[in-house]
Order: structure tokens, then C-alpha cells, then sequence
């Protein structure tokens, strides 16, 4: 797995969306001058795939059908925690308006729930993310570390630890264990997108924790009859994600 690691980003990125359907037309392309049907065929698959999994009404049905969905967690739920651990989603890299790295729109999100928490139960707060395999050679801090400058500057909050080194959430897993269970915490508040939760309990439970989800960031139930048929940016980024994470299931 840990060979594999770094052409996860690259394989990935080209099975899906939008990379996938646009081969299947260079493919056809390809094929035009000596099997058109054939061609035809792919080119259409193509189109159309990348159509409907563009429409909001497909990643809302994608989600419903391939991934488990978690509710959002109750004080009793959250009272049987010893501590809240945030999983990391990414970082913008030197932001020049900053002059810095800043965190991901979806880390940061994140990170806001995860705060909301700690601020409701008093459990203390950890963060569990380091330089991804996609960003290893562009990312000069850890996820972690830009992380706590943010709780610092906006919370004025400490992490009660972070993990700074796993490049994927099943090393999340494992580095979270080896320092939490040696403080004797063995049940955990998990804080991660819904769509990402069901991968991210499996590896926590596979590294000894008991897991209590506390999802956030859904994906919402789309309303109005274009989102049925009419293509959008964030209609493609959620199919994206949830194939992805079907993906993750299957063969992680």
C-alpha cells in the first residue's frame, strides 16, 4: 500500500470524473477513422456519463446508494467520548493575500465543527493530518500545523495533540492510536464530511477505537427540477467525492 501510496493521487484523478469520460472521448476520437461505430459508442457513453453525474440529483442518489449516512451526533453521543479528533481535508498552499499556507475550505469547516464540539463538552481536541500523498512535494507545512495557527489566531484554543505526519486517513488511524490509547482514550469523537465517514470509522475501529461519528457537510438533497437535469460545478465535485470514497471502500 505504501508503494502504491504515491500514484493514488494520479490513478484516481484519471478514473474519475471529469478525466474519465473526457479519455473515453479521446478514445473515440482515436477510433473514428477506423471503427466509427464504435467510436460513436464511446463518445456517447462519455457525454452522457459526464452529464448526469454533472446534475446534483445524481450525487445526492450516488450518496443514498453506495455510502452509509450518519446522523448528526446528540449530547448523550457525545458525552460517551474521551476526546474529539478532526480529520484533516486539505490545504491551499502559499496563498499570496496571506503570505502563508491556509486550510482547505472543507478543513476548515472541519475544524469549525470540531471546535463547536469541544466548546460544548470540554473533551479536549485533537487534529490528525499531515502532508497528503497528493501533497507531499507542494506542501511545505503539515495540514496540522496550519490547523493550529487557525484555532490559535481565531479561537484562541490549543489542540491536546496533533498528528503532522500521515499522508491518508488510515495512517490517521493508526498514529491517533498509538498516542491516545497509551492516555487511555479508547473512545473517540470522530469529526469528518458524512460522504467521508463510513472509510474513516472503518479505519479508526481497524486501529482499536471506539468510534462515535460526528458527521458534518452533507450532501444536501437537491430541490428545484434543474438540479435534475441541468449540470453544475458542485453537481460533479459531490459524484466525484462519493465515487471516490466508494472507491476507498472497495479497495482500502
Amino acid at each position: 500500500m505504501t508503494l502504491l501510496g504515491p500514484l493514488k493521487p494520479f490513478l484516481t484523478n484519471l478514473i474519475m470524473p471529469p478525466a474519465g469520460p473526457l479519455l473515453l472521448m479521446l478514445g473515440a476520437a482515436f477510433l473514428a477513422r477506423y471503427r466509427r461505430r464504435l467510436a460513436w459508442g464511446l463518445a456517447s457513453v462519455a457525454f452522457v456519463s459526464l452529464w448526469v453525474l454533472s446534475c446534483d440529483a445524481t450525487a445526492y442518489g450516488l450518496h443514498r446508494l453506495l455510502l452509509h449516512s450518519y446522523p448528526p451526533i446528540t449530547t448523550d453521543k457525545l458525552q460517551q467520548a474521551k476526546a474529539i479528533v478532526v480529520l484533516g481535508g486539505g490545504v491551499e498552499p502559499n496563498v499570496p493575500e496571506y503570505d502563508r499556507s491556509i486550510l482547505g475550505a472543507r478543513a476548515h469547516m472541519r475544524l469549525i465543527y470540531g471546535v463547536h464540539l469541544a466548546k460544548q463538552s470540554q473533551l479536549p481536541l485533537v487534529y490528525a493530518g499531515g502532508k497528503g500523498w497528493e501533497a507531499l512535494n507542494s506542501q511545505i507545512e503539515s495540514e496540522a500545523a496550519v490547523a493550529a495557527y487557525v484555532l490559535a489566531r481565531d479561537h484562541q484554543m490549543r489542540f491536546a495533540w496533533v498528528d503532522d505526519q500521515s499522508r491518508d486517513t488510515r495512517e490517521n488511524a493508526q498514529r491517533s492510536h498509538e498516542k491516545l490509547h497509551g492516555q487511555g482514550i479508547q473512545t473517540i469523537a470522530l469529526v469528518t464530511n458524512d460522504w467521508h465517514m463510513q472509510r474513516s470509522v472503518r479505519n479508526f475501529e481497524q486501529a482499536g477505537f471506539s468510534v462515535v461519528p460526528a458527521p458534518m457537510g452533507y450532501v444536501s438533497k437537491p430541490e428545484g427540477w434543474e438540479s435534475y437535469c441541468v449540470p453544475t460545478a458542485s453537481g460533479l465535485g459531490n459524484s466525484r467525492m462519493v465515487l471516490r470514497e466508494w472507491l476507498g471502500l472497495l479497495f482500502t
